[in-house]
């Protein structure tokens, strides 16, 4: 079923109690105010990244040899990074920006791309790889994108879920509230919380930790390994 972008900027004044129900119609000022903050609350989702549900696989970005910055255009957020030798895939460890930025390091050195960090900047990020990649190796990036902008004919179930055209029904509606300032129904605003949970809960941030020890088996990187092994390590 359609669900334009107007009806649901339509169905949030009703919402929000601002334009009274089977009384009123939205004025023409109205409907452009509310597509105004409709696209204004999408757009703020690239710093809320908690609440947008839709990860994005992206495969078709290559390294090129000795360059470190890749720009990812409309990237909010990036989970995972990994690179492939062939049909054979292999990790990459993020570092924060502190360690990658702080810590010391050869920067002339080009091999395996083993560690990566995001950092932001206008209309997406940059992808930082370190050691400097010696080949053209395929990225594999698992992350989530910008979420577009939209006009008053779109129909909103070719690009997002009736579940989520829902969440942002209540979240446009408390964005009009503001807006007049206005207290939003404090029965909605429960509804939105408890959405805003769920989604939160749907796609939670990957807190998993992979620990190194000394006392382990095995070689662990050296500067030596670095310079003469170029990053490989025996099995």
């Amino acid at each position: 079923m359609t669900y334009l972008a107007q009806t649901l900027v339509t169905k949030s004044w009703y919402l929000s109690g601002i334009v009274a129900r089977n009384l009123q119609v939205p004025t023409g000022d109205q409907i452009t105010d509310g597509l105004f903050l409709l696209n204004a609350l999408l757009d703020f989702k690239q710093i809320e990244t908690e609440l947008i549900p839709y990860f994005t696989y992206k495969t078709n970005i290559f390294c090129v040899p000795g360059q470190e910055t890749y720009f990812i255009p409309n990237c909010a957020l990036i989970q995972s990074v990994t690179f492939n030798i062939g049909v054979v895939r292999y990790p990459m460890q993020y570092l924060t920006d502190t360690s990658y930025f702080g810590s010391s390091r050869v920067d002339n050195i080009q091999t395996l791309p083993f560690n990566w960090t995001y950092v932001r900047e206008l209309g997406g990020g940059n992808l930082y790889l370190y050691f400097l990649p010696d080949q053209a190796y395929q990225l594999k990036i698992f992350g989530k994108f910008f979420l577009t902008d939209v006009s008053l004919t779109t129909d909103l179930t070719t690009v997002y879920d009736t579940s989520y055209i829902e969440y942002l029904r209540y979240a446009l509606a408390a964005y009009m509230c503001s807006e007049y300032g206005i207290s939003f129904n404090p029965d909605s605003q429960k509804i939105l919380d408890s959405y805003r949970r769920k989604l939160m809960y749907l796609s939670p941030p990957d807190l998993s930790m992979q620990k190194s020890s000394i006392l382990t088996q095995g070689a662990s990187l050296s500067f030596a390994q670095i310079n003469l092994g170029q990053g490989f390590q025996p099995s």
